[in-house]
């Protein structure tokens, strides 16, 4: 399926995220005179690149206009007060899909009326596109529209479709908030080498730039996590005596299975 055979796409918020999206998909081929913007603010850089690639831009819904794709790339905290406005876009042939977190398909439901829908989680990586997200699709959506959908989300990175819509919220807690978990590496890698002796500004350098490193040989390798880590370790040396207290019963698994679980509990609590 060509970009051109989609029809109309009309994103709903373009902060970081759903600009990286718009951005993702015109260098993808995505026709700009197939995509409608609506955004009540967008920045001026935005407003250059929507125009440049003879997109439409609107503060609201125009009249008339029937999305075959609405891509809502909005905040949680705003989706009740925006998606009574949008209803009028959703017709028959629609596919919504929401990238904003916690809100379920039933919320949506509630507001835009029964129609084919798709909930998604990526994460902050897809401003550079370098993400992972999960997806879940309802009953109504059709196997074209979930392609479609598909190449969307993937200018991104990877899309894993999932089987349940519970299961969003153990992504949630792994992939959707896991950057930060790695960034907080970072930190305390640094604050570690820095009690070791090193200067502050050093110790940051090398934790951030050891950390990015080893982010990129995972991606480009197709050896396991556990055959990389096991490729450092040296039986009896340094990296080993350090493991040995990570992995040790009370080490990392057991204090990532809390955090993680405590992740997953909010993001339920959240979606109500």
């Amino acid at each position: 399926m060509s970009y051109s055979t989609m029809g109309q796409v009309v994103l709903v918020g373009a902060g970081n995220m759903g600009g990286a999206m718009l951005s993702g998909w015109l260098k993808s081929g995505v026709p700009g005179s197939s995509v409608t913007v609506i955004d009540p603010g967008p920045s001026e850089v935005m407003l250059k690149q929507i125009a440049d690639a003879g997109a439409r831009y609107t503060s609201q819904a125009p009249h008339g206009l029937k999305a075959d794709i609405l891509f809502l790339a909005l905040k949680p905290q705003v989706m009740e007060a925006v998606l009574p406005g949008l209803k009028s876009l959703v017709g028959p042939q629609t596919v919504v899909v929401s990238v904003a977190a916690g809100k379920t398909l039933a919320f949506m439901e509630e507001h835009l009326g029964a129609a084919a829908m798709v909930r998604a989680m990526p994460n902050t990586p897809a401003m550079i596109g370098r993400g992972v997200t999960g997806a879940f699709a309802n009953n109504a959506v059709s196997a074209g529209q979930r392609d479609m959908v598909h190449r969307l989300l993937k200018v991104s990175g990877p899309v894993e479709w999932l089987d349940s819509e519970e299961q969003i919220d153990a992504v949630t807690a792994v992939s959707g908030s896991g950057p930060a978990y790695v960034f907080y590496l970072v930190e305390c890698m640094a604050e570690a080498g820095r009690k070791a002796g090193l200067q502050a500004d050093l110790a940051m350098r090398l934790a951030r730039e050891t950390v990015a490193g080893a982010g990129e040989l995972l991606h480009q390798s197709p050896d396991a996590a556990e055959k990389l880590r096991q490729n450092v370790t040296s039986p009896g040396g340094t990296t080993a005596a350090a493991l040995s207290v990570l992995m040790a019963e009370d080490g990392m698994q057991p204090l990532f299975d809390k955090a993680i679980e405590a992740a997953r509990k909010r993001a339920g609590e959240l979606a109500g």
